[in-house]
């Protein structure tokens, strides 16, 4: 039966800097006693037998194979003394130990390359591309008549300005940067009708400071998502409408405003929760494939016809387009009609 002893590499530096020290200690002792002569053969030898050296070989085999080759040499030439000869052999262990540090710093290098690979691996398969081609239906209890008086293509809108709405006007031709994406909440606490199953604390009617519970919430979702296609986006969760509702869009563009001030974008998403007023039993909800439930949504797109400064809302009003004629795509009537009017603060 043999034994084994595995050294790990960090053991085996501590194991050799031992070695060097102690060898460092032999050479210390080594000038108090006389120097290694040709006369002197005899009793030299005896003592070098039983020495500390002898015993480094027979515990370290490399060591010994080492002192064999300098023995060599001292007998050729005859003239190397024992303080050459640990002078040589401390020369080898440093060199050695300086080739185990670089075996240890190769090793890290490739195990830190393997976990960057391997997180890169992970964050792709986090990514689950939605499925397409699914039936989709309405499935809303008694539903509003669709009031809309301009179309494109199958995109419908509900204007509500003075603005005439040309086939131009509404094609969407539009390029942006979509580098980074602004997400905020004019309302940040609108929220949802708690339940048994998700009750929440409101401060309001149909409203929380509780972000687990409001809009905030879908936000963070969306985040979430555009990120798994590395899109860089930027999620502000402030308070606009608490503890005052009057003042909530002033007090969000003023936070958008200093946003694009350091991130500058293209995109910049009000995300808003609607709200059904009276009607308990109205809820705009489509049937996608035969198990997953989910609420439409809706563009509604500002204008300068108040009187407000807006350059850019036909560009606003493409970017709405364009990404419904996507949705109708893929799912049929998740998006209701868009809504086309003033700006009002």
């Amino acid at each position: 039966m043999f034994n084994v002893t595995i050294l790990k590499m960090k053991d085996l530096k501590k194991y050799m800097l031992g070695i060097l020290t102690t060898v460092v200690i032999i050479l210390v002792i080594t000038t108090y006693f006389p120097k290694i002569t040709k006369e002197d053969k005899v009793i030299p030898k005896m003592v070098f037998q039983n020495s500390m050296l002898s015993c480094f070989e027979q515990a370290v085999p490399t060591m010994g194979r080492i002192n064999e080759e300098y023995r060599k040499m001292a007998s050729e030439e005859e003239e190397i003394t024992e303080d050459k000869f640990l002078q040589g052999i401390l020369k080898t262990q440093i060199s050695s130990i300086k080739g185990i540090e670089e075996i240890e710093k190769k090793e890290n290098m490739a195990k830190q390359q393997e976990e960057e690979q391997n997180t890169q691996v992970q964050e792709e398969e986090k990514i689950e591309v939605a499925q397409t081609g699914l039936p989709t239906q309405v499935i809303t209890n008694n539903p509003l008549k669709e009031n809309y008086n301009a179309e494109y293509g199958k995109v419908k809108i509900k204007n509500e300005t003075e603005y005439a709405l040309t086939a131009e006007m509404m094609q969407p031709d539009i390029s942006m940067e979509n580098k980074n994406i602004v997400i905020f909440h004019t309302h940040s606490c609108e929220s949802y009708t708690s339940s048994d199953m998700y009750p929440y604390t409101p401060t309001g009617n149909f409203r929380t400071t509780d972000l687990n519970f409001t809009v905030t919430r879908v936000g963070t979702e969306l985040e979430n998502q555009l990120k798994q296609f590395n899109y860089q986006v930027i999620h502000n969760t402030s308070y606009h409408d608490y503890p005052a509702y009057n003042g909530s869009y002033t007090r969000s563009l003023a936070t958008v405003e200093n946003t694009l001030k350091t991130t500058p974008s293209d995109i910049v998403i009000d995300l808003h929760r609607d709200a059904i007023g009276s009607r308990s039993d109205y809820a705009p909800t489509v049937k996608i494939g035969e198990n997953d439930v989910a609420a439409q949504i809706m563009f509604v797109i500002g204008t300068n016809n108040g009187g407000l400064w807006h350059p850019n809302w036909n560009q606003n009003l493409k970017f709405a387009i364009k990404i419904q004629e996507k949705a109708e795509e893929m799912y049929p009537r998740i998006v209701q009609t868009n809504y086309f009017n003033e700006i009002k603060i």
